[in-house]
């Protein structure tokens, strides 16, 4: 999913926006520090460790044959259980070939929410006939009317894949990819990712639909025929979500008696341990705490969910340290054990002494962990991970990993400039069960910069001459638009199309068509360009890449892009394909899709101001 981050009003887009000589000469003479403004603009929040989830599953008939032991309904008991204790939402959406049943987003507050909502999928009924576009249009719509803002949204499907259309309803499958095709695009324009979740009992699970479905909106596709694989996908998905990562525990073949199993609780800042254990047949279990004593299961601190084929243990705020979980289950009986912690962790990048640079400056990066808000000072669990700044050339796309010092409670690195370029910086911190990423920070070493810093944040020598020097160069442009706009409208019209370039930047992101790889999003600036200029030029002319030369871009009215597309090459916007021959208009915020032949890729693009 593309992100947004505040764009700079560059001196040249002020001058052109305003016409008349004062507000012209006002807008120029503010024009600097409305740059360091932008720059130094505040970043996004940092996610939340909530989730806002909708469980889409297919109830239809046809699923008696491909999900013959109700996998479905256990996988969604299970999700239900792994969420946190409170604060999380979910909803449900069952559907046919209409919705057959549906529960708005509820909040959990206590064990009782979520037992109503495991209540609820137990008294589901089958329906005949099966229209996917159905059920995905709701779940994005409950997502749309009870989301959360600072909640993670998510959409977990269940089905097969296949659509069964009603012959007397008149229903058409072109009718229902389109119906499908903008729930997709809606999912997407508002970061919800799809996870799909294929049963295959039958052997016609249509895997590819539902791939694409994952693929398009940044979640993934697993498929299983058996209740077996539930703990280790379930696990995949509510980590990929929250950015955790699963803890390999040993799986035990059950030999009748008390079998031993170490559970590794890492740091303090754990807030949940969920165990999931998955049987054929029924287990008993004991706990001992690091210290070595007993806890009852259930107790205040862990608490047990149970079903007829998995059995959850969640630890509420575990000490630090070795677990040991005692698991007797029927002689010969494969026990399958995964483990996911929950954190409440955010990374942050510190204040940095300015937002403006140069050339071989170089730049102090520190960061810092938060958990519920405060700044965490412990230095082992910094010590316990890796930490790298992604120093990215906002120019030229290319992206420098610098490792950083993890000692004294504090990640650190030090980045030098080394071109007269845009530059975004971010973090990223893992260890064994989870990872981070810091929101990126903006920073800018493009030529006439009012002045960079050292790395104590001291102002580099010669700031106050070049500082003065742009201040010079400011009132001779100043004198020379004045002397234009005397020479009329027309003249000035002109120069706006010949000189003003482009405005703003687009994002860019590649998906290969055959394997649902996608790159990270890059940022390109546009004020480089004039006249004109292919999306191959903006790709650093790639030479596999090469047809993209037929894509054109031309600067439009109103800070808009005008794009034009030869022969071969494939646009959609919103989901539909835009006849570009005759040229296409984007405003901010527009997303446009090029789809390339001779690769096999699709190149998505976002325009922003």
């Amino acid at each position: 999913m593309f992100r947004k981050y505040p764009s700079k009003l560059t001196t040249r887009t002020a001058i052109w926006r305003i016409v008349p000589a004062l507000l012209l000469f006002l807008c120029l003479a503010a024009a600097p520090s409305l740059r360091a403004y932008a720059s130094s603009a505040a970043p996004a929040a940092s996610a939340s460790s909530h989730i806002d989830a909708v469980l889409l599953i297919d109830v239809s008939n046809s699923m008696k044959n491909s999900d013959k032991n109700k996998i479905a309904n256990e996988a969604m008991k299970m999700f239900i259980d792994m969420l946190s204790t409170k604060g999380d939402k979910v909803g449900i959406v069952a559907y046919t070939d209409k919705i057959q049943r549906e529960k708005a987003l509820l909040q959990i507050n206590s064990a009782q929410d979520k037992e109503d909502l495991k209540n609820f999928i137990d008294g589901l009924d089958r329906g005949p006939y099966t229209d996917i576009a159905v059920g995905m249009d709701e779940a994005v719509k409950v997502l749309q009317s009870g989301s959360d803002p600072a909640h993670e949204p998510i959409i977990v499907m269940l089905a097969d894949g296949n659509n069964d259309f009603n012959d007397a309803s008149g229903r058409k499958q072109s009718e229902s990819d389109a119906e499908l095709k903008t729930a997709v695009e809606t999912a997407k324009q508002n970061g919800y990712p799809i996870y799909t979740i294929g049963l295959n009992a039958d052997g016609k699970l249509n895997k590819q639909s539902l791939a694409d479905l994952s693929s398009q909106t940044g979640g993934k596709a697993f498929s299983t025929d058996s209740a077996d694989d539930l703990p280790q996908i379930l696990s995949e998905i509510f980590a990929s979500h929250l950015k955790l990562k699963v803890v390999p525990v040993q799986s035990i073949t059950a030999n009748g008696s008390y079998q031993e199993v170490t559970v590794n609780v890492p740091n303090a800042s754990v807030l949940e341990a969920n165990i999931s254990i998955m049987s054929s047949q029924p287990v008993t279990a004991k706990l001992t705490d690091p210290s070595g004593k007993e806890v009852a299961i259930p107790s205040n601190d862990v608490l047990l969910s149970k079903s007829s084929s998995y059995s959850l243990l969640k630890l509420l705020k575990p000490s630090q340290g070795d677990w040991k979980l005692q698991i007797k289950g029927v002689a010969k009986d494969k026990i399958d054990i995964n483990l996911v912690f929950n954190y409440d962790m955010e990374l942050k990048i510190d204040a940095l002494p300015s937002a403006t640079y140069k050339k071989g400056d170089k730049v102090e990066v520190s960061s810092h962990l938060f958990s519920g808000g405060a700044q965490v000072t412990l230095s082992n669990l910094y010590e316990d991970m890796k930490a790298v700044l992604l120093a990215t050339d906002v120019d030229t796309g290319t992206v420098q990993e610098i490792e950083m010092d993890n000692t004294g409670g504090v990640f650190k690195a030090d980045f030098e400039i080394k071109d007269s370029h845009d530059y975004e910086l971010k973090v990223r911190a893992e260890e064994s069960s989870f990872y981070r990423e810091s929101e990126p920070v903006q920073i800018s070493a493009k030529s006439g910069s009012t002045g960079g810093t050292t790395a104590g944040g001291t102002t580099t020598g010669n700031s106050g001459a070049e500082e003065e020097k742009s201040s010079g160069l400011l009132y001779y442009i100043i004198g020379g638009i004045v002397l234009l706009a005397a020479a009329g409208v027309a003249l000035g019209l002109w120069l706006k199309k010949a000189g003003q370039g482009f405005a703003g930047q687009i994002v860019v992101e590649v998906v290969d068509g055959n394997t649902g790889e996608k790159t990270y999003p890059q940022y390109k600036k546009l004020t480089g360009f004039k006249g004109k200029f292919t999306l191959h030029q903006l790709l650093q002319l790639a030479p596999e890449l090469k047809e993209s030369e037929k894509l054109v871009f031309t600067p439009a009215s109103n800070d808009r892009l005008h794009l034009r597309a030869g022969e071969g090459i494939t646009v959609e916007k919103s989901g539909r394909a835009a006849d570009v021959s005759r040229g296409l208009e984007l405003k901010s915020g527009d997303r446009v899709s090029v789809a390339l032949q001779m690769v096999d890729k699709t190149i998505l693009l976002e325009y922003l101001v």
